[in-house]
């Protein structure tokens, strides 16, 4: 393998009011907190907020396009969502290698992303097969 502990890679994606709407469209998850400004305006947020499962989606883009790149297959991946993603913020999604099986093509990986301020939003490991 071609990979170190230590290694990482990276992607930035503003999220948008559109990019949230495709996503209820997609996933079917149509949750008023994502899509009804006047109803999400009388929560804790204040506002509407992205799908954890949106803003996270961007540790798939790293690790099938980056690192470890063409033909990973996920194998596990933990998530913690530790901060709401609004429209607007622009979010780092950011791999590192922590583990790599001597025995087998198979990478541990640190997943993090965070927002425009470098705060962590969501917080994971993730478990990938490497071709």
């Amino acid at each position: 393998m071609k990979f170190n502990p230590g290694d990482t890679a990276a992607v930035t994606k503003t999220i948008m009011q559109t990019d949230i709407e495709k996503f209820a469209e997609l996933s079917g998850d149509r949750n008023s907190i994502h899509l009804d400004e006047n109803y999400a305006k009388g929560t804790r947020f204040q506002g509407c907020i992205a799908h954890g499962m949106l803003t996270s989606s961007l540790i798939s883009n790293v690790i099938g396009n980056h690192l470890p790149g063409l033909g990973s297959i996920y194998l596990g991946q933990s998530l913690r969502f530790v901060a709401p993603v609004f429209p607007g913020d622009t979010i780092t999604a950011r791999v590192t290698v922590t583990s790599i099986r001597p025995d087998k093509p198979i990478v541990t990986l640190e997943t993090v992303c965070t927002n425009q301020r470098e705060e962590a939003v969501v917080k994971g490991e993730a478990v990938v097969l490497v071709e």
